[in-house]
Order: C-alpha cells, then sequence, then structure tokens
C-alpha cells in the first residue's frame, strides 16, 4: 500500500489539525496522544507551541520550529484510517 504526504495543515481547535493529503484524502489528526511526559512532544501542551506547525516542502512532514515532526505514514494512519505499514508500530 502507498502511503501520501501532507500538502496542507490547518489547525482546527485545542490539539487537532486538519491535514489534506497529496492524493487528494483529508481528516483530522488529534494530537493530545502525542502528549507524554520526558517526550519531545511534551510541548505540545503549550498552545504557542502546538500552533507554530507548517509543512516541510522537502522533507514532506508535518513539523514544528525545533525539528519535531511527525512521520507522514503516522498522520496519513491517523487521519484516514488506514492501517500502518507493516514496518511502523502504533
Amino acid at each position: 500500500m502507498e502511503y501520501s504526504y501532507p500538502i496542507e495543515a490547518e489547525f482546527v481547535e485545542g490539539r487537532k489539525i486538519k491535514l489534506r493529503f497529496a492524493d487528494g484524502k483529508e481528516g483530522v489528526v488529534d494530537f493530545s496522544s502525542f502528549i507524554e511526559a520526558d517526550t519531545v512532544f511534551e510541548r505540545m501542551a503549550d498552545d504557542g507551541y502546538f500552533k507554530r506547525f507548517r509543512i516541510n516542502p522537502e522533507l514532506r512532514v508535518l513539523e514544528w520550529p525545533d525539528g519535531v515532526d511527525i512521520a507522514p505514514e503516522t498522520l496519513y494512519h491517523k487521519a484516514t484510517g488506514t492501517p500502518l505499514p507493516d514496518w511502523m508500530e502504533e
């Protein structure tokens, strides 16, 4: 199965971002589950930090200013319900 990459990202509310992928599929990802203490994602608990995301056009990932990013396969899975590739773990 082929996975697409994000081309647009829009803040929705709380920790939710609406994503559109290169293959035309769209979905909303709730990043609340990513926030855990003592991980690189714990800084997403800060509203100001969370809203500073962007699509990196070269790497084709959703990223934050300090280089924290989320794999496109994970985003596609969370937004569309498509199963993760066999080589990935949720």
